[in-house]
């Protein structure tokens, strides 16, 4: 009977790994080799032209890797065409990668390297990869019964990229480095980035031995290792395996021990077991697709997308923020001051953040914003939202209002603007204490919002009706009924709307609570709702499909990232955040007090709040994950590192995983490349809990 072969590829930043197994999970052979650039064109300078004879020329990245296949297949006798399975995994794996390998499956990262050291360490718990490239730590969890992981940002400080520069800088071949090292060593190295970091070398040296300089950089890295994903591994103890192309090098294994109080294992295989991860994935691709089918079954059909609902919420978009209409006084407003009491004054309103986020889908005004407020000196330190306010026009208002909290950032960039548009005496901020259950923090905001309302009717020359206001507060409570109805019944039911286009209702935000426009909004949506519960629960039932909550905002420049997290990596966004309305019913009689506690009660301004709400839709909902958008990398006040870290801990104590991507709502430029496998890993994280193999296969 002729033998059966499974080939798995791992092509990183800057190696390519393969490993062949029999169906035996007998390993038949490996290769590590760094690859390397083109060097030059047909005419030595030119772009490579396609000769369309891949199987002959190899001239370009793409050709030249299959010839590298063919190469490494060759001693075997077989052929791509011969293997009953490939799987494929690493950032460099792209869409036309498969016109050169004919591969079965592309898998995230982590799920390979996860395969790949259980097939060496079946009990393995923990593990560290380090490539070219990024970082990635795994630890199972035994209470959710899955594999968490993180990766690391966007700095190459904690990567095999930061040794080859200290190599280069030191003029010594890299594989030279790990014979060369002095654990004597007193240098300290920045372990900030790895520019700072190799520039560092140049300071060092010449005037201390080799040995010492390349131990000061390991440590330097193992540092940054840890800082960049290591928090995933605070609790663990037990043994650690290092897997990677820096596990060659036995100074970064003996700092990380020494910094994590774990015991370092390095596989034999380390440097090659995301590929051979792959290749057990293949194989058990090969049985399973046999006996198994897929559970991935397409539950929208896009036709929400043309919604009454939805072109409603467009229309009256444009007619709030692009009103030529010049006889009411505009008041520029932040994400939580009360649009209630701005609706009842009969004003027009602009919020600030929001008209910001309008312009994020044209790239060229948003680069052209974000230079211009660079120049004043707003670095990406500041918020993207905040620097583009600071480098566009803005319509002059009348008056302008904010809030302390939860953003201080944007209240010294509101107080800023006013002072460059020339209105300073016509700005307030209402100081928002945090804490929900406090009467001191209610009456104190009660106090603001209604010093507010008097500086608005001096400054303006109107008049607030009490009847208005507390018309204004039926109102809001009349669309909170009926907002609260749509949430419910999406909690109920199967996914009914997809997220990357519920998102952008970010109802708790809008400008129309208060007026009767939201009300029929909201009816409409949920009508809607209703129709497309009855097509939907034809087809599938609530536990059919992951449930996925999103928290904070979505990266506005961009629909596909929500796009290939519901359809390519099949996890439906059931909720948003954002969507949220279940805040303390307003009393008419009583406005400013019960303004206040909507802002305390709300779910945004409290942290702990926050969090407990997060805890009770994730059980109303039958969630089984939660998706964190960390806008400007925990710099933002609503997704910081401690926030992060609290929402975490209250999650494991109820066995829910969340996945937290580091980006940025306004500025693409600062996004990290591992996005998409965080979410693919995260995905087959979630397949392999609930099918019991990383493809979503079941019976």
């Amino acid at each position: 009977m002729k033998s059966k072969y499974f080939l798995g590829i791992d092509i990183g930043s800057t190696t390519f790994k393969a490993v062949l197994i029999d169906e035996n999970n007998k390993i038949i052979e490996t290769v590590y080799k760094r690859t390397k650039a083109i060097e030059q064109g047909s005419s030595g300078q030119t772009p490579v032209n396609c000769t369309g004879r891949c199987h002959e020329c190899g001239a370009c990245n793409l050709g030249s890797l299959k010839n590298t296949v063919s190469e490494f297949l060759r001693p075997i006798k077989i052929d791509q065409e011969d293997l009953s399975a490939i799987v494929v995994t690493g950032s460099q794996i792209v869409e036309d990668t498969k016109k050169f390998i004919k591969y079965d499956v592309k898998v995230s990262e982590v799920s390979a390297h996860v395969a790949g050291a259980q097939f060496s360490y079946p009990d393995c718990k923990a593990i560290l990869d380090v490539g070219g490239q990024d970082s990635k730590a795994m630890l199972y969890n035994k209470d959710m019964k899955m594999w968490t992981s993180k990766m690391s940002g966007i700095c190459a400080a904690g990567t095999g990229a930061f040794l080859d520069s200290v190599a280069n800088k030191l003029n010594i071949p890299i594989e030279e480095m790990a014979s060369k090292i002095d654990y004597n060593t007193t240098l300290e190295f920045s372990s900030v980035c790895a520019v700072l970091s190799a520039t560092s070398v140049n300071k060092f040296k010449n005037r201390y031995p080799i040995g010492k300089i390349i131990a000061g950089a390991c440590l330097a890295q193992a540092r940054t290792i840890m800082s960049g994903v290591g928090d995933i591994l605070l609790d663990y103890k037990g043994d650690l395996l290092f897997q990677g192309g820096v596990a060659y090098n036995p100074a970064v294994s003996h700092y990380l021990e020494e910094i994590t109080g774990n015991k370092i294992i390095i596989p034999e295989h380390h440097s090659v077991m995301g590929a051979l991860g792959c290749a057990v994935l293949a194989l058990d691709f090969y049985k399973k697709k046999q006996e198994l089918k897929s559970t991935v079954r397409q539950v929208f059909d896009g036709s929400h997308n043309n919604s009454k609902s939805i072109a409603m919420r467009a229309n009256q978009t444009r007619k709030e923020f692009f009103s030529k209409d010049k006889t009411r006084p505009l008041v520029w407003r932040n994400l939580f001051y009360p649009s209630e009491i701005l609706n009842a004054l009969g004003v027009r309103s602009l919020t600030l953040e929001t008209y910001a986020a309008l312009f994020a889908r044209n790239q060229k005004r948003i680069k052209s914003y974000l230079d211009k407020a660079s120049f004043k000196g707003y670095s990406s330190e500041t918020c993207s939202f905040l620097r583009i306010l600071e480098g566009m026009d803005v319509p002059i208002p009348d008056f302008g209002v904010s809030t302390s909290e939860p953003c201080q950032q944007g209240e010294r960039i509101f107080n800023d603007l006013a002072r460059s548009y020339n209105f300073k005496d016509k700005f307030y901020s209402v100081q928002t204490p945090i804490t929900h259950n406090d009467e001191f923090c209610v009456e104190t905001i009660a106090e603001g919002l209604e010093h507010s309302v008097k500086l608005m009717e001096k400054s303006l020359g109107i008049k607030m009706s009490k009847d208005r206001l507390a018309e204004a507060c039926h109102l809001s409570n009349e669309a909170r009924e009926i907002s609260l109805k749509c949430n419910d019944l999406r909690f109920s039911s199967p996914p009914l709307i997809r997220g990357s286009v519920a998102i952008y209702f970010s109802v708790i935000f809008s400008q129309l609570w208060g007026k009767k426009e939201l009300i029929d909004m909201q009816n409409q949506f949920y009508e809607e709702l209703l129709e497309k519960k009855e097509e939907v629960e034809k087809n599938f039932t609530l536990e059919e499909t992951h449930r996925v909550m999103w928290m904070h905002l979505p990266p506005f420049y961009n629909t596909n990232l929500l796009d290939f997290i519901e359809m390519q990596s099949n996890l439906p966004i059931v909720f948003e955040e954002v969507n949220f309305t279940g805040w303390i019913k307003l009393d008419p009689n009583d406005p400013y007090r019960s303004l206040a506690r909507k802002i305390l009660t709300c779910g945004i301004l409290d942290p702990e709040l926050r969090v407990k709400l997060l805890i009770e839709v994730a059980q109303k909902a039958k969630l089984n994950g939660i998706v964190l958008y960390n806008h400007g990398f925990g710099r933002c006040s609503m997704a910081d590192a401690s926030f992060i870290k609290h929402t975490r801990e209250e999650l494991k104590n109820i066995n829910l995983p969340m996945l937290v991507l580091d980006g940025d709502c306004m500025d693409p430029t600062i996004d990290p490349c591992s996005t998409y496998t965080k979410i693919e890993a995260f995905s087959e994280a979630l397949n392999q809990k609930n099918t019991g193999n990383v493809f979503g296969f079941s019976k």
